[in-house]
């Protein structure tokens, strides 16, 4: 079924209601980002969602793709599908956010792929979940269904973040119909390799991330619906949860545009959907594992700064034939650093 993203009046302006009666919190003296979330980032954040941000464009960018809606498993999903003459290309998002991360990929890359971008159950217009049980298996099977709906036997994948947990389950559930598999933001456990300086100094983002930054995680994976209690009744909370890491925690505070931030931000809101966002992470524990299934799909990495992936260690579980470093870029790349997430899927797609 055809979609609009025509969000009513009324919902936005009980949005900006609830931020202009906003209550602050206090903040230490000097701390800057070591607590939390810094306040007069996250204060200027708000006053620009408050007074400057337009919904409307973002809808307006959104609707001038074609989109669906369809259901899978008992699940409504929401998709984007731009059809050409070139190979099907199946983009996965990660947390916390959804399809239209990968808007600015749309246009340039549909002179060669035909272009599936569904949301994950939970996420933005896929809408909360409303069964235990969706994890990285199911939704990778989810993904597989909605490509034979579509009529497509072959394709490629690409994922970052949960995508690239959710892309290999699919490459490894049918292999016979993944052309290739691009990842970005994957991370592969050590099991004992002997590593070089520059190896260990890129997989020390781990023990960064489980030191100072899991403790997103480790609530998400434990508590998440007394989580959603906080996050879904304040957009202040819901702008701090996430601006975290699209701030990457302080150390790369503008790298990602307000508005691109305030884009996954308020359709979080607008769909309700923060709790069943973070239901994702205890849902997808076991995808956790270090023991995994070698996945011989030929395979294509890029490593953006502060990834943690190790070259010897992803080979261990993939058949890695197109490997990328770039200097600049994050986590969140589609949205940071779109022309290098565009050419490196042309470049390694091309050679398939």
């Amino acid at each position: 079924m055809e979609f609009r993203a025509e969000v009513p009046q009324p919902e936005l302006d009980e949005l900006q209601r609830r931020l202009d009666t906003a209550r602050w919190p206090d903040q230490l003296p000097d701390v800057e980002w070591s607590y939390g979330v810094e306040r007069e980032r996250l204060r200027e954040v708000a006053e620009y969602w408050h007074t400057a941000y337009d919904w409307r464009r973002f809808e307006k960018r959104l609707n001038a793709h074609p989109q669906y809606v369809t259901e899978l498993d008992g699940q409504r999903v929401h998709y984007l599908h731009t059809k050409s003459s070139g190979m099907p290309l199946l983009l996965l998002h990660g947390w916390p956010g959804a399809g239209s991360d990968y808007l600015e990929l749309i246009e340039p890359l549909s002179q060669d792929f035909d272009l599936v971008i569904p949301t994950m159950p939970g996420f933005g217009f896929s809408g909360p979940t409303s069964a235990t049980g969706w994890g990285v298996e199911r939704i990778a099977r989810a993904w597989m269904g909605l490509m034979e709906e579509l009529g497509y036997e072959r394709y490629g994948v690409h994922g970052y973040d949960w995508g690239a947990r959710i892309g290999p389950a699919l490459a490894r559930m049918a292999p016979e119909r993944v052309i290739g598999l691009h990842l970005d933001g994957y991370l592969a456990f050590p099991q004992g390799e002997q590593l070089t300086e520059d190896e260990q100094q890129r997989l020390g983002g781990l023990d960064r991330w489980q030191a100072g930054r899991s403790g997103y995680a480790s609530i998400q994976g434990t508590r998440p619906q007394t989580l959603a209690y906080a996050l879904v009744d304040s957009p202040i909370g819901q702008l701090a949860w996430n601006l975290e890491w699209y701030d990457d925690y302080g150390h790369r505070i503008g790298a990602i545009s307000n508005d691109k931030i305030l884009d996954g931000v308020t359709l979080t809101w607008l769909t309700g959907t923060v709790g069943s966002q973070a239901r994702l992470y205890r849902e997808g524990q076991s995808s956790w594992s270090t023991e995994v299934e070698y996945c011989a799909v030929p395979t294509g990495l890029a490593v953006f700064p502060n990834d943690s992936s190790v070259r010897k260690l992803v080979e261990r579980e993939f058949d890695v034939v197109h490997y990328t470093e770039f200097d600049r870029g994050g986590h969140f790349a589609a949205l940071e650093a779109p022309e290098l997430v565009i050419g490196d899927l042309q470049d390694f797609f091309g050679k398939l």
